[in-house]
């Protein structure tokens, strides 16, 4: 190991350190109770100074800490201080990026299941959201409510004792067929000797809760957790602010409230005028404009009603070559003309080699290839569920655009649910949700979002690159999953090595699970109980 040169600090400057750095001595350290504005402006000023980072703590920011109080527990500095001094910094230095150097975890509950997926579209967040696989729907809030959102607009319109009275008996439907569906299972598959109780009856539940999440509306409340840096969450709230949905901008305001309690400094040009304002008023308009003249020229074009389906509509033929071309440019000094023209020149063979060199022994889906795979992209056109459609959207690294959900294209009903005899009594309840959203939708076409069944269909393109799609494709195929992301997961890998014809590529995928399983659940929560067990 390279020899660090250790600081030297006085008795009181370590005093003081000690109680804002993982250590003193190493060239790695953490920095800790420190608020996010103050930590950011540390490092933004660290860019331009030549000092160590904790010596430039002690000789520029110390001095406007409350050092008071009990020492060994936490160091205090009053927010309107912590402002000063990052308004200094991003002053003299302009650096932008110093909002991406302070988070906060952010709990967003009770939101729709609409908004969530505007609150998970950046990129360059960390989410955690309540799952309808392990919570069950059929219990009420404290004040005796269903878990759905209540928009003011479609309350007090003519339809707001109507769109109650329907949630509610959607919920009552879910409520009355969870159960029965459950027992179902457990006859279809009884327990064995090597499953324990617990492991055996979440495997069952969980397979009923997948089944009977179709009959949940999009209202249906959800929570969330969020981790991100201040300038993801200025780009989100500027994005939030030009929805059309009242909820997401009454939201946004939830959201800017608390997060200015935290990190105050990173969100000011959210309200200045010629900044946050009207880059709002930017976003609002061209989604305006757009919306309208694209509407004008589809007018005349039929609304087909397919069902599911999962269609590669784009991709680069010479894809596996892009990707080869990739290999060969990260290892070595040739120009991009040179890689073009080495593995023009190679023979199959030798393209198969070094494929194979680059991939490696792959011991799990974990151990991915690097990013020559980056260089050839997929587009796939999806008509899911809405709930597959929730999994598969949280993927981030990859381009996703969706359309507004309705009842158009059908829905789908589980094939366990119609076993169990079930599948009147479901379809009855998706009947009634289509019904209300169609008298919905003319007068209020963002809320009737509200009223469609998580059963029903959404059409959404994703664009993604040869290693992302390794990634989700792997994942999203595996045992424990959905039934209904799965069959998109095995449709893609089928189309990357069928019909764009990348076999090379399609076989490095080589976790790609295409097992038929009964019980998702089953084999996670055996490992999980192994787990417990020696823990």
């Amino acid at each position: 190991m390279h020899p660090y040169a250790t600081e030297e600090f006085t008795d009181a400057e370590t005093s003081i350190l000690r109680r804002y750095f993982t250590n003193l001595e190493g060239p790695v350290f953490a920095l800790v109770n420190l608020p996010e504005v103050v930590k950011g402006a540390l490092f933004a000023r660290y860019s331009r100074s030549s000092k160590s980072l904790r010596r430039l703590f002690l000789d520029e920011f110390v001095g406007d800490l409350d050092l008071a109080g009990d020492v060994t527990i936490d160091a205090t500095i009053g927010l309107e201080r912590a402002d000063d001094l990052y308004q200094k910094i991003f002053y003299e230095y302009g650096d932008d990026s110093v909002a991406q150097l302070g988070g906060v975890h952010l709990a967003c509950e009770q939101s729709s299941n609409i908004l969530t997926k505007v609150l998970e579209r950046g990129r360059l967040m960390s989410y955690l959201e309540q799952s309808t696989r392990y919570l069950g729907y059929d219990k009420r809030l404290a004040n005796g409510h269903y878990r759905f959102y209540r928009d003011h607009d479609l309350l007090e319109s003519r339809f707001g004792a109507r769109y109650v009275g329907e949630m509610d008996r959607m919920f009552d439907t879910y409520g009355e067929l969870l159960p029965r569906l459950t027992e179902h299972i457990a006859r279809k598959y009884p327990k064995t000797p090597d499953d324990t109780d617990f492991v055996y009856r979440q495997a069952i539940r969980a397979k009923a809760l997948d089944a009977v999440r179709g009959l949940l509306p999009a209202s249906s409340l959800s929570n969330l957790g969020i981790y991100a840096s201040g300038q993801a969450y200025e780009a989100l709230i500027l994005r939030m602010r030009a929805h059309p949905l009242p909820e997401v901008r009454d939201y946004a305001a939830l959201m800017l409230e608390e997060l200015r309690k935290v990190i105050p400094s990173f969100l000011k040009r959210l309200d200045v005028p010629e900044r946050g304002l009207a880059w709002t008023n930017y976003l609002a308009t061209t989604n305006a404009a757009t919306t309208a003249l694209v509407r004008e020229k589809t007018a005349d074009e039929g609304h087909d009603t397919p069902g599911e389906s999962v269609r590669l509509v784009s991709f680069d033929s010479d894809g596996e070559l892009r990707v080869l071309e990739a290999i060969v440019a990260a290892n070595s000094n040739v120009s991009h003309d040179a890689t073009v023209r080495v593995v023009a020149n190679m023979s199959t063979q030798e393209r198969e080699r070094l494929m194979s060199a680059y991939v490696g022994h792959r011991q799990n889906r974990r151990h991915r290839p690097g990013r020559a795979f980056e260089a050839t992209d997929y587009r796939f056109e999806l008509v899911t569920d809405y709930g597959a459609f929730r999994d598969l959207q949280r993927h981030r690294l990859l381009s996703i655009d969706w359309q507004p959900l309705t009842v158009d294209l059908g829905y789908d009903v589980p094939e366990v649910i119609v076993e169990a005899g079930l599948g009147q009594r479901f379809e009855e309840s998706l009947h009634r949700s289509a019904a209300l959203y169609y008298d919905v939708r003319p007068e209020l076409p963002s809320q009737s979002q509200y009223c469609v069944a998580l059963a029903f269909r959404i059409r959404y393109e994703m664009q993604m690159n040869a290693r992302e799609a390794m990634h989700l494709i792997e994942l999203r195929s595996g045992p424990q999953g959905h039934p209904s992301y799965r069959r998109v997961a095995h449709e893609m890998a089928r189309l990357i090595k069928e019909q764009a014809g990348h076999r090379a590529i399609a076989e490095a995928m080589r976790y790609v699970d295409f097992s038929d399983i009964d019980l998702e659940r089953l084999e996670a929560e055996r490992t999980a109980e192994r787990n417990r067990q020696n823990h």
